[in-house]
C-alpha cells in the first residue's frame, strides 16, 4: 500500500492530532507538529523552507536549521504515507516549486472550517446561532496548544481572538433568540475576562434587564465606565451610553427580541407587547471548575424537578446542611443551574445572611415582591400582608427559590411559596430546621477522591499525577474540606515551580505551631495562615479591613473607604486578594467573603488593628454612603441641600446620571445601608452619631423607605435612641426618634408618631436642638391634623415657627424642612413625573404656602394622607 485511503483530518484548535481513516498519528515531536499545522493551514497551497525555519526558531535558528526540517518532513511523510518506498517522494507531502505543500485529495482541518463557519452569516437568526455554536464545538482547549516557535505564538493569538469574537456574537445571537438568562452566567465570565470590550458589557447589560434585573445592568455600565476610565483614560462608547439612557428609561423597546420584530414583520402585525413579568433569574454565576457531589447533586436535582413520588398540592422543598466551608451554597447554586427547563417563570435567588446580621423576612418578602412587580408603594405593611401577597404572585407561576444561609425555620417560613408549582432549596448549617414535608440532605466532607478531582481541575492534573501521594496527604491536611483545598490550591497555582510536597511539609509545620483562631477542622487555620502569611503587607491589610463590614458584600466605593485609598487602588488590591482565593468577585465590582475567611480575617484585624482603627474604617462607610444619599437628593430635587441638615463629610459619594439610576441604587444597597447603621450603634459617640446621620437621610428618602422597608428602618431607629440614652446624647436621641416618627406618620400610625415626637421634642429641648425643634413640631402639627385636632396643630405650628429663623437663609431650619418635605415628596409619590417637584407640591407652592405656614401644613396634611386619585385633583 503506497498511501492512507481515505481522508486525513488535522485538529489544530487543542493538541494537534491527526487522524487517518479515524485513527489517531504519531506525528513525532512538537516541532513536526509546528511544521504540519504550518502546512495544513494552507490548504495545499506551497510553504517555503524559509517560512517553515523562521516559523519554528524566529530571527534566531540554529545553523542546522534547514537540514533539521528536512528531517521533520521526511519523518512527516513516513507517518502520513506508511507505504512509502524510502527515497521515494512523497504524494501527500511533495516537495513543489517554492517548497512542500499537503495535497491529499481530502484533508480535513478543524481550524479551517472554524474559520468559514465563524465568516457565514448567511440565513435566518437561528440559522445562524446554531451554526456559531457548531463551530465553536470544535475547540478543545487552546489553540495549537503545546506547539513551540514564534510562527505557534501568532496563529494561537489570531485563532483565539477569533473565537472570542465568534463567542460575542454567538451570546447576540442567543439574546435576538430571548435566551437572555441562559446567556448571563457566561456573559459575566466574558466581561470578567475581557473588562476592555465594550460589546460584551453591552450584551449583559441588556441580557439582565430583560431578566427583571435594572440594578444589576446599571452596576455593569458603572464597572465598565471605571475600567475604561483607569485602563485607558477614555469614556464609554456611545452605544454604550445609550443603552444605559434606555435601562434607566425603562425601554420596553429593550424586552423586544430580534425575532420577535422579525416573526411581527412578516405576519404583518406590530411588533408583540413586552411580557408583563421579566423572566426571573437572579443566581449568582454557576462555579467552573465545580467537580464532585455528583450523587447529591443528582438527587437534589430530582427531587426539585418533581421527577418520582411527588408531593400533591404542597410546594417541594429541599435542604442542605452541614458545616462552613464544605460547600453547600456551591452544591445549591450548581443544581439550580441545572433546572432552568424545570422553572420556566425564573430562578430567585436571597442571602439571607447568617451572621451578625441576618435579613428579615419582611425586607426579604419586600425585595422579592418588588423583583415580581408590585410597585414599592403598593406593598403591604406587615409581614403577614407580604407573605399572603407573595403567595398570591407565584400561585400561577414555576419558580426556584434558592435560600442561601438560612439562620433557622423561623426566618424561612414566611418566605415559602404556596402551591407546588414552586419548589425551594434551603442552604443552612443548623441541622434542625424543622421545615414540614421538607427532603433533607446533609452535606459533609468529600471523599479523598473528590477533594483530588477539585485539587487537579484548579493546579492541573499533570501536577496531581506527578506527586500522587503529595496530594493525597496535602488534602489530608486541608481536612478534605474544600475551602481549604481551594486556598492550597491557589497558591501552587501562582508558583507552577514548586512541588506539592513542599506546601504538604508546610501545612503540617503549621499544625505543630498553630495556636491562633480555630474554626472547625484545626487544618483550615492552617491554609488560611499559610495564605495569609504569603501576602504583601498592603494586600494583608486590606484583607484584614475589607472584611470588617457587617454588608453581605462591599462595592468598589464601599472597599475604597474602608481602605482609606480610591477606587482604583482598592480594586487592586481586592482582585489581588481574588487571585489568591481569600475573596470572591461573583460580580462586576462587588467582593464578598467565605464565612470563614471573614471570621479569619476579623481575627486577624483585632491582632493588627486598634478598637479605634476598626471603628474609623466603618465610619468612612457610613460617611461615604451619607455623601452618596445626598448626591441621590440633589439628583432627584436639584439644588443644593441645607448644610444645617447634616455636619460636612469628606468623601464625594457616588454619582447619578438620573431618578431611575437612583432608585435602582437604593433597590441594589439597602442591605449595606441597614448593616452599615446597625454596626456602629454600639460602638463610640462619634460612630452613633454617624449612623444617626445616615439613618436620617435614609428614612427621609421615600423611594427607599416608603412603606417597603418601614419595620427594618424603624426599628433601626429605636435601637439608635436608646444607645443615644445610654451615652446621653439627647440631641442624637432626638434625632433618632423624629426619624421613628416620620415613619411612623407615613403609616398612619399617628399615635406612635406623636408620642415619639413629643419624646423627641423633649430632648430637643434639652439639648438646644433648634432645627429639631422646628422640624420635630412640624411633624407634630401634621400628626395632629391628620388626627383632627386643628386647634392642636395649630398651636404646634406657632411654637415651631419660632425655631424657623430667617425663611429666605436656606441654612436655616425652615429651609432644611422644606427641603425634606420636598424630597419625599419627590421620591415617593404615584404620580408619575417625579423627576422634579410633584404636581401636589407645585399646587400646594403656587398658594404661597409654604411649609412653614399653618396652611401650608394643613394642605401638606391634608394631601398626604389623603388617596392617591384624591391628591391628584387637589
Amino acid at each position: 500500500m503506497r498511501g492512507r485511503q481515505g481522508g486525513l483530518r488535522f485538529q489544530l484548535l487543542g493538541p494537534v492530532v491527526a487522524r487517518a481513516d479515524d485513527v489517531p498519528i504519531n506525528v513525532g515531536s512538537p516541532q513536526q507538529h509546528a511544521v504540519l499545522a504550518m502546512l495544513s493551514l494552507r490548504e495545499g497551497r506551497a510553504v517555503s523552507m524559509a517560512e517553515l525555519v523562521d516559523g519554528l526558531w524566529g530571527e534566531e535558528p540554529p545553523r542546522t536549521g534547514h537540514r533539521t526540517v528536512l528531517t521533520y518532513i521526511s519523518r512527516l511523510r513516513t507517518v502520513l504515507e506508511p507505504g512509502r518506498c524510502a527515497g521515494e517522494g512523497g504524494d501527500v507531502l511533495p516537495s513543489v516549486p517554492g517548497g512542500y505543500a499537503l495535497r491529499a485529495g481530502d484533508i480535513e482541518v478543524d481550524s479551517v472550517l472554524f474559520e468559514r463557519e465563524a465568516a457565514d452569516r448567511s440565513g435566518g437568526v437561528r440559522v445562524v446561532h446554531d451554526r456559531l455554536s457548531g463551530a465553536l464545538a470544535r475547540w478543545r482547549g487552546g489553540a495549537l496548544a503545546g506547539v513551540p516557535g514564534p510562527w505557534a505564538r501568532r496563529e494561537r493569538d489570531r485563532l483565539e481572538e477569533m473565537r472570542t469574537t465568534v463567542r460575542e456574537a454567538l451570546l447576540g445571537y442567543a439574546l435576538d433568540l430571548g435566551r437572555h438568562a441562559q446567556s448571563v452566567p457566561e456573559l459575566r465570565a466574558m466581561v470578567a475576562e475581557f473588562p476592555l470590550r465594550e460589546r460584551l458589557s453591552e450584551l449583559l447589560m441588556l441580557a439582565l434587564y430583560r431578566c427583571g434585573r435594572q440594578a444589576d445592568a446599571l452596576a455593569v455600565h458603572r464597572a465598565a465606565r471605571h475600567a475604561l476610565r483607569t485602563e485607558l483614560g477614555v469614556e464609554p462608547s456611545a452605544a454604550l451610553a445609550e443603552l444605559q439612557r434606555r435601562i434607566l428609561a425603562a425601554d420596553p423597546g429593550l424586552l423586544v427580541s430580534t425575532v420577535d420584530i422579525q416573526s411581527a414583520v412578516g405576519a404583518g402585525t406590530p411588533p408583540p407587547v413586552p411580557p408583563v413579568r421579566p423572566l426571573l433569574q437572579q443566581l449568582p454565576a454557576d462555579i467552573a471548575d465545580f467537580t464532585g457531589r455528583a450523587t447529591t447533586v443528582e438527587e437534589i436535582r430530582a427531587v426539585l424537578a418533581g421527577e418520582g413520588a411527588g408531593h400533591g398540592h404542597a410546594v417541594t422543598v429541599c435542604t442542605v446542611s452541614g458545616s462552613a466551608g464544605v460547600g453547600k451554597t456551591t452544591v445549591a447554586i450548581h443544581v439550580a443551574h441545572l433546572l432552568g427547563e424545570a422553572f420556566p417563570d425564573g430562578r430567585l435567588h436571597v442571602d439571607l445572611r447568617t451572621g451578625s446580621t441576618p435579613a428579615e423576612p419582611a425586607g426579604v418578602l419586600a425585595d422579592l415582591l418588588t423583583a415580581l412587580g408590585t410597585p414599592s408603594d403598593r406593598l403591604p405593611l406587615g409581614l403577614a400582608g407580604r407573605a399572603a401577597l407573595y403567595r398570591s404572585l407565584l400561585a400561577d407561576r414555576r419558580v426556584l427559590l434558592v435560600l442561601d444561609n438560612a439562620r433557622d425555620a423561623e426566618q424561612i417560613r414566611p418566605l415559602l411559596p404556596g402551591t407546588a408549582g414552586c419548589a425551594v432549596l434551603v442552604t443552612s448549617r443548623a441541622r434542625d430546621l424543622a421545615l414540614p414535608g421538607a427532603r433533607c440532605f446533609d452535606l459533609g466532607l468529600p471523599p479523598e477522591s473528590e477533594a483530588l478531582e477539585l485539587l487537579a481541575a484548579i493546579v492541573g492534573a499533570e501536577r496531581v499525577d506527578a506527586e500522587p501521594a503529595a496530594a493525597r496527604s496535602l488534602v489530608a491536611a486541608c481536612g478534605r474540606l474544600p475551602l481549604a483545598v481551594r486556598i492550597a490550591a491557589s497558591r501552587l497555582v501562582g508558583r507552577p515551580g514548586r512541588s506539592i510536597a513542599s506546601l504538604d511539609q508546610r501545612l503540617r509545620d503549621e499544625h505543630a505551631r498553630l495556636d491562633e483562631l480555630r474554626v472547625g477542622d484545626l487544618a483550615v487555620a492552617s491554609a488560611f495562615r499559610l495564605a495569609y502569611e504569603a501576602l504583601t503587607p498592603e494586600t494583608a491589610r486590606a484583607f484584614r479591613l475589607l472584611a470588617l463590614s457587617d454588608a453581605p458584600d462591599v462595592t468598589l466605593p464601599v472597599a475604597a473607604a474602608l481602605l482609606d485609598t480610591d477606587e482604583r487602588a482598592a480594586e487592586v488590591l481586592a482582585e489581588t486578594l481574588v487571585d489568591a482565593a481569600m475573596l470572591e468577585s461573583h460580580a462586576p465590582g462587588r467582593y464578598r467573603f467565605h464565612d470563614l475567611l471573614r471570621l479569619y480575617a476579623r481575627h486577624r484585624a483585632e491582632q493588627a488593628e486598634s478598637p479605634a482603627e476598626r471603628e474609623a474604617a466603618v465610619v468612612r462607610v457610613a460617611e461615604m454612603l451619607i455623601a452618596t444619599v445626598l448626591r441621590a437628593a440633589r439628583t432627584v430635587v436639584p439644588g443644593e441641600s441645607p448644610r444645617a441638615w447634616l455636619r460636612p463629610v469628606r468623601h464625594a459619594g457616588v454619582a447619578f446620571a438620573g431618578t431611575a439610576e437612583v432608585r435602582a441604587w437604593f433597590g441594589a444597597e439597602h442591605a449595606l445601608l441597614t448593616a452599615t447603621m446597625e454596626q456602629l450603634l454600639p460602638s463610640g459617640p462619634r460612630a452613633l452619631r454617624t449612623a444617626v446621620e445616615l439613618l436620617g437621610v435614609v428614612g427621609v428618602s421615600g423611594h427607599f423607605m416608603g412603606l417597603t422597608h418601614y419595620l427594618e428602618i424603624s426599628r433601626i431607629a429605636g435601637a439608635a435612641a436608646e444607645r443615644a440614652r445610654a451615652l446621653r446624647d439627647p440631641e442624637y436621641r432626638a434625632r433618632a426618634l423624629h426619624i421613628r416618627a416620620w415613619l411612623a406618620f407615613l403609616a398612619a400610625r399617628h399615635d406612635l408618631a406623636e408620642a415619639d415626637l413629643r419624646l423627641a421634642l423633649a430632648c430637643a429641648d434639652e439639648a438646644d436642638d433648634t432645627l429639631r425643634r422646628h422640624m420635630a413640631g412640624n411633624l407634630l402639627a401634621l400628626v395632629l391634623w391628620a388626627t383632627d385636632r386643628p386647634e392642636e396643630a395649630e398651636r404646634a405650628m406657632r411654637k415651631a415657627a419660632r425655631f424657623a429663623g430667617d425663611e429666605g437663609n436656606p441654612d436655616s431650619p425652615a429651609a432644611a424642612a422644606r427641603y425634606v418635605a420636598r424630597l419625599y415628596t419627590a421620591l415617593s409619590s404615584r404620580e408619575p413625573d417625579v423627576t422634579i417637584m410633584t404636581p401636589v407640591m407645585r399646587a400646594a407652592d403656587a398658594t404661597g404656602a409654604n411649609l412653614t405656614t399653618v396652611d401650608g401644613l394643613q394642605r401638606l396634611g391634608r394631601l398626604l394622607r389623603s388617596p392617591g386619585p384624591d391628591r391628584a385633583r387637589c
